[in-house]
């Protein structure tokens, strides 16, 4: 992260005699890159990454609210208000949302995770300030009626039910609930046919209140677009809401956490008439500021990252297994997880398990080889990269950088910390992550005297 300049303009409002603090975090050659960041007084902040090239633009505001944020009977209620806010307010219905930026040939959505909201919209360049007023005023002036709650529940039931029908999608919900057991980071972000059932508009908006104050909003906007009128425009936005309570409020810090992962070992199977098993094999990871995590993920694209991975090439490829096999890490604010998938025939479960648990146990003890660890660092470097090649991602990865670090990278220093892994840092990494014991979350028609033998995946 580097700082260049900060300015400071002053601006008189209705609220205070506002000043608003502006720094330049990154600065690109001729200004392609640059990534410039404003706090607003009421602890907004607004970040965004000019790309002159590109004819689009992708608009974002993150709140800092996910499933994690949740007690056991709210369950849900941060993905159902993502869908409520889509629904109407004060200036437009559900159809003038939906059909200002269809006019314009845009995108709009939104997504929830268990440690964050995000909700954006990617249009033309000249379009921007359409689809700036569209996003905040929804941020600002959702109605969340009783109508709305009652017929969007429905909806949500419906996303429920097609999860729980793809049990390649539900197996990971219920190896989140095996490491982690019931508390909020253990729970599935659409919560549960009886929680969604028990939400009421009332709680609801309580809980909108209280989890989209600005202080816990980061604006995020990527590709040919003014640092400056941006500004403007959002704030204009949020003042004509009255969104700005509190003009001294200082925005909330990154999310610290508190530890919650539970003890290895643990084994959940869920009975399903389906043509495959689904399993994940997997253990506690690496919380996503641990200075570890480049290793991890040089360490994750060589075990299980693609087409010469170890156990692609084991599973699939010698031995036709399983068509999709991989691995995958989660890092959250203070713990994470390291997982393991295939889907396999269901007489084929405890083979694809042992091969598998076979390939951790051998790389926690003697490591990967150099020429696997250069290969990874190589493949990691060209998939971040690639994976940036939109505006949608450009404004995903400052948003995301601004809420859960405070900070940003860029990407010529991102690809640098990559190639900086060393292979004893990877060989240690996989020491202390795959030498733990495993657990073990199955979905598919797994028949009781089975069940004894997968709990020898784990032992």
């Amino acid at each position: 992260m580097t700082s260049s300049s900060s300015t400071t303009t002053a601006r008189t409002s209705s609220e205070a005699r506002a000043v608003a603090r502006t720094q330049t975090l990154i600065k690109g050659a001729n200004g392609i890159g640059t990534v410039r960041k404003t706090t607003l007084p009421g602890g907004l902040r607004i970040v965004t990454e000019t790309l002159p090239s590109v004819r689009s633009a992708t608009f974002g505001i993150w709140a800092h609210v996910g499933s994690r944020d949740e007690t056991p009977s709210l369950n849900g209620a941060t993905h159902y208000l993502e869908h409520l806010l889509f629904k109407g307010t004060s200036r437009r219905s559900a159809l003038d949302i939906s059909s200002a930026i269809d006019a314009v040939g845009g995108e709009m959505n939104a997504f929830t995770a268990k440690e964050y909201t995000c909700y954006y919209a990617r249009v033309l360049d000249t379009d921007l300030p359409l689809a700036i007023d569209v996003v905040c005023d929804m941020l600002t002036g959702s109605l969340i009626l009783e109508d709305d709650v009652n017929v969007e529940r429905g909806a949500i039931l419906e996303e429920i039910a097609m999860t729980e029908d793809d049990p390649g999608d539900c197996v990971h919900d219920l190896f989140a609930h095996t490491m982690f057991g019931d508390n909020p980071l253990g729970r599935p972000v659409l919560g549960t046919v009886n929680t969604v059932n028990a939400l009421t508009a009332d709680r609801i908006r309580r809980f909108y209140k209280k989890h989209y104050d600005p202080t816990h909003l980061v604006v995020a906007c990527a590709g040919n677009v003014d640092h400056n009128k941006v500004v403007r425009q959002v704030r204009a936005a949020f003042e004509k809401a009255g969104a700005f309570k509190n003009a001294t409020a200082a925005p909330i810090a990154p999310r610290d956490g508190r530890r919650s992962i539970r003890t290895a070992g643990r084994v959940e199977l869920l009975g399903r008439k389906t043509e495959q098993a689904h399993v994940v094999l997997g253990m506690p990871g690496l919380a996503r500021t641990d200075d570890r995590r480049w290793a991890l993920g040089v360490l994750n694209t060589a075990l299980g990252g693609g087409m010469s991975s170890r156990l692609f090439q084991e599973v699939r490829e010698k031995r036709g297994l399983a068509y999709s096999v991989y691995s995958y890490t989660s890092g959250f604010a203070d713990c994470g997880l390291f997982g393991v998938y295939a889907g396999c025939r269901p007489n084929q479960v405890h083979d694809v398990l042992k091969l598998c648990r076979d390939e951790l146990d051998q790389v926690a003890e003697h490591g990967l080889s150099d020429d696997e660890i250069g290969r990874a660092i190589g493949q990691l470097q060209g998939s971040t990269v690639l994976g940036l090649e939109d505006t949608g991602a450009l404004m995903n990865r400052i948003g995301k950088s601004e809420l859960c670090w405070g900070e940003q990278m860029s990407v010529d220093d991102m690809l640098a910390r990559i190639a900086s892994v060393t292979p004893d840092e990877v060989r240690s990494v996989a020491r202390d992550v795959l030498g733990q014991r495993p657990s073990l979350a199955v979905i598919g028609p797994v028949k009781d005297k089975q069940a004894s033998r997968l709990h020898d995946a784990v032992a």
